[in-house]
């Protein structure tokens, strides 16, 4: 148990010991601790058509949500890890009622039968993936003006008025830049971050591939938009990264058939010039009239999995060498980034679970304790909420993404590993062998201690530089007490 984890579940004793005679305040309780042992919640939030399904899908690696407008993506959906696929829908308050899973035209969906989105409260999905074991991540309705027509449903889950925030950290997905969207960020922060800011959210270029019109160099385009939007809420304090993925060719990358690479790898023979014409648009390139050595069947399958971008890419992993499907499944999921948002989430969000966990506990804790009127115990939350620097960490390694700093290349990754950029455990911090001793482990702490601080009190860094400096030497003060209690 981390000693954030065990504070806050000695500050939820204490608070039942005072209140578990009130039913009311003590059921209350009872949801403050129950987060602590559930996985981290990550909601899919950002405007209609944004491509939330199909990322939550591509994450999975599974096809478990519907991606089809229709009455059950109007709804909070929870995707939770279970030991067989199981769909539920509840309504009214607190009824029930199994969902048959149907996939007509080979597309799932979710039939909700006579209810209507307005009598469902949320969804709630059980399904064997991997990827939901230590994650639970809930599916939000699309947002037609995030200003003014928000949907109610996703504003009530993550910015509720009367309690914390039901999820522990955000990916919002964009496809430009509003103040809309800016508003809206705002509104999560200081939900999901309370008084520290926006403690997880990340932000994603969604459908990445069409930034560039499915163009060879969509994703670089792609590119340079995150990073313009990264500068733009960075200066906001709103977002930690921001990381271009299409969606799309993700999905497709993760469930990638054998069919399908015999067709890219036919259509890897056509000549350039003749491949090139046939692709001008994905109605011309699935049109029978067009001469290409895979039939019009194939080809339609073909651009509804992966796009245009996607069948550029994937035609030339395979004439620059790609020769079976798992290879080129991994190049394309490479290619989609996927597997950059995958280990951004992981440094974010998945390391630091425990941390985001305990602060919407203690979140949640606090609003109980501020209607009890109980000052003693709230202060002692609120002295907790506010001992923030694995947050100041976070938005640190947001920054590093998008900004240079004024130092050598050896140093910037040592400023990264110290702040937790390749791990949170004290040997990654430091560079150390796994096995290493904790005397091993509090030396290269002094010594990282004293080199950051000098570093951030010299006189010709930048602004940002030694801010950097100064969040990593108090990372190294850390590792430097957690070592000296174990000795």
């Amino acid at each position: 148990m981390t000693p954030t984890l065990s504070r806050a579940r000695d500050l939820l004793d204490r608070a039942r010991a005072s209140y578990g005679g009130n039913p009311a305040v003590a059921d209350r309780l009872d949801h403050c601790a129950a987060r602590l042992d559930q996985p981290l919640r990550i909601a899919l939030a950002g405007s209609l058509k944004a491509g939330k399904s199909t990322l939550l899908n591509a994450l999975v690696g599974q096809d478990i949500a519907p991606t089809d407008a229709t009455e059950c993506t109007r709804v909070v959906t929870w995707y939770r890890n279970g030991p067989v696929p199981s769909v539920n829908a509840w309504y009214d308050g607190n009824r029930r009622m199994p969902v048959p899973v149907q996939r007509p035209d080979g597309r799932l969906t979710f039939d909700l039968g006579e209810l209507t989105a307005d009598r469902v409260d949320f969804i709630d999905v059980e399904w064997p993936a991997s990827a939901l074991a230590q994650t639970t991540i809930i599916d939000t309705p699309g947002t037609s003006s995030l200003s003014q027509d928000v949907s109610a449903r996703t504003l009530a889950l993550l910015t509720p008025e009367e309690s914390a925030s039901g999820a522990d950290a955000v990916v919002y997905l964009m496809r430009s830049l509003g103040a809309a969207d800016v508003e809206f960020l705002e509104r999560i922060g200081r939900h999901v971050g309370g008084g520290s800011g926006p403690l997880g959210i990340v932000g994603v270029v969604s459908r990445a591939d069409e930034v560039g019109a499915g163009r060879a160099d969509a994703m670089m385009s792609a590119k340079q938009v995150a990073a313009r939007f990264t500068d733009e809420l960075e200066r906001t304090g709103l977002c930690q990264a921001v990381v271009p993925v299409a969606g799309l060719l993700a999905l497709a990358a993760r469930t990638l058939r054998q069919n399908e690479f015999a067709a890219f790898e036919a259509l890897a023979q056509v000549p350039v010039e003749q491949l090139q014409v046939a692709m001008l648009s994905a109605d011309r390139f699935a049109r029978p009239d067009v001469d290409l050595p895979v039939d019009p069947g194939m080809r339609a399958r073909l651009v509804d999995r992966f796009g245009l971008f996607g069948i550029r890419t994937a035609v030339l992993l395979v004439q620059l060498g790609a020769r079976d499907s798992p290879s080129l499944a991994a190049e394309l999921v490479a290619r989609s980034g996927l597997d950059e948002l995958r280990q951004v989430i992981d440094v974010q969000f998945g390391q630091r679970a425990d941390q985001l966990k305990t602060h919407s506990a203690l979140l949640a804790l606090e609003r109980v304790l501020h209607a009890c009127g109980d000052h003693e115990l709230l202060g002692a939350v609120r002295r907790e909420l506010a001992d923030d620097h694995g947050f100041a960490e976070l938005r640190l390694l947001g920054r590093l993404r998008s900004s240079s700093v004024s130092l050598p290349d050896e140093e910037v990754q040592a400023l990264q590993r110290v702040v937790g950029g390749s791990g949170i455990g004290a040997t990654r911090r430091l560079g150390l062998a796994d096995d290493a001793s904790p005397a091993e482990i509090r030396a290269a702490a002094v010594d990282a201690v004293r080199h950051w601080r000098s570093r951030a009190e010299h006189p010709l860094l930048d602004p940002f530089t030694a801010k950097a400096a100064a969040v990593a030497a108090r990372s190294a003060e850390g590792l430097v007490a957690g070592a000296g209690r174990q000795m």
